[in-house]
């Protein structure tokens, strides 16, 4: 029994644990081409919005990190605190003219719970709260569009708690919570809690997937 509750323990609190942390070089300013446009979304657990959006065609690199917070540099450990106000976020580069931003938000509201504040599942704190981070006034319309559709879908009881925020600042995270699901799929988190979620987006979007 002990053990179990130590198992259930690690899974529901895998986002709260650390290691060494080593800051990667921040990415305040983010540069968009014609052909490269960037989302920042919060949905919890950056390992597991991360691994989604890495496997949507379209989608050239996705980065987690910090965003929408007050302390410069915050490492992993202060976020957890809940005191730089920073969200758990993944930058999205992608090529709108392969998947649009529209579409972008279709994924990131069917991968999460935008109904559950400050919260999803065992995960619980403001960094974990559903946030889009919009980058231009096109961006911020096709939010509230998308926060609207969600409302009026029926697929939620509750209201929607997504925020709709303009971008301010991006931190990029600890080098170790990058390709995180990829790198450690056999982690009890990762296959209990990711690797359900993941095969339920490959059935949901499997039009949309890279390979």
């Amino acid at each position: 029994m002990r053990s179990i509750l130590i198992l259930w323990a690690c899974v529901l609190s895998a986002c709260a644990q650390s290691q060494d942390e080593v800051l990667v070089e921040q990415s305040e300013k983010v540069i968009m081409s014609e052909n490269t446009e960037v989302a920042t979304l919060g949905a919890g657990c950056f390992w597991c919005v991360e691994a989604v959006f890495q496997e949507l065609k379209g989608v050239s690199k996705v980065e987690s990190g910090y965003s929408g917070g007050h302390v410069k540099n915050p490492a992993y450990r202060e976020v957890c605190n809940g005191t730089t106000g920073h969200a758990e976020v993944v930058q999205v580069y992608f090529d709108p003219t392969v998947i649009s931003f529209a579409e972008i938000l279709e994924v990131f509201f069917a991968v999460h719970d935008p109904t559950t504040l400050n919260r999803q599942g065992g995960d619980v704190g403001t960094q974990y709260r559903s946030a889009i981070f919009y980058h231009s006034d096109k961006q911020k319309e096709l939010g509230q569009k998308a926060i609207e559709a969600a409302n009026e879908s029926g697929e939620w009881i509750d209201p929607i708690t997504t925020e709709l925020s303009p971008f301010s600042n991006y931190f990029s995270a600890e080098n170790y919570h990058q390709n995180y699901f990829a790198d450690n799929s056999n982690q009890p988190y990762c296959s209990m809690v990711i690797s359900p979620k993941m095969d339920k987006f490959r059935k949901r979007f499997k039009e949309k997937l890279a390979k």
